[in-house]
């Protein structure tokens, strides 16, 4: 296997079996709902921008973005097959994810707990103002808020 040989493509149309494969082998699919096949398929079918890299035929890595393409994109996913880390294949994804984005839009993400340490190295900065709700957590304050 010649790892300066992984084609990367653009494009959300990829095989829904393929694509839980990759998540699974990845280690991402114990924090994505990769049970749930009609949630994993609207979750590409919506996004905005999906880069895939390939080695052949075999999917190998994936950077799943939800954007404007001019002001801000939400890296919801980043993953390479295990075999496949530690080879620059998900710089790589970043990088052709930004060559889509164009030259004005910043990308944000949260971190799985497993690759806190990697974004840092790959040039993000940390963002102390992040905020989240979860489904199961309650809207809360005065209707004038």
């Amino acid at each position: 296997m010649n790892w300066n040989e992984i084609a990367y493509r653009v494009g959300n149309a990829l095989d829904l079996d393929e694509v839980i494969d990759v998540y699974r082998s990845s280690g991402l699919g114990l924090r994505r709902p990769v049970e749930d096949r009609p949630c994993m398929q609207r979750m590409f079918a919506e996004a905005s921008l999906v880069v895939s890299a390939w080695d052949g035929d075999r999917l190998v890595g994936i950077a799943r973005t939800l954007t404007d393409f001019c002001y801000v994109a939400y890296l919801a996913d980043l993953l390479v097959r295990a075999e496949y880390q530690k080879r620059g294949i998900g710089r790589e994804l970043i990088r052709k994810t930004r060559d889509e984005l164009g030259a004005k839009a910043s990308i944000v993400l949260l971190a799985a707990p497993a690759a806190e340490k990697y974004y840092p190295r790959l040039g993000f900065s940390k963002h102390p103002q992040a905020w989240m709700l979860a489904p199961e957590d309650q809207l809360a304050g005065a209707a004038n808020d």
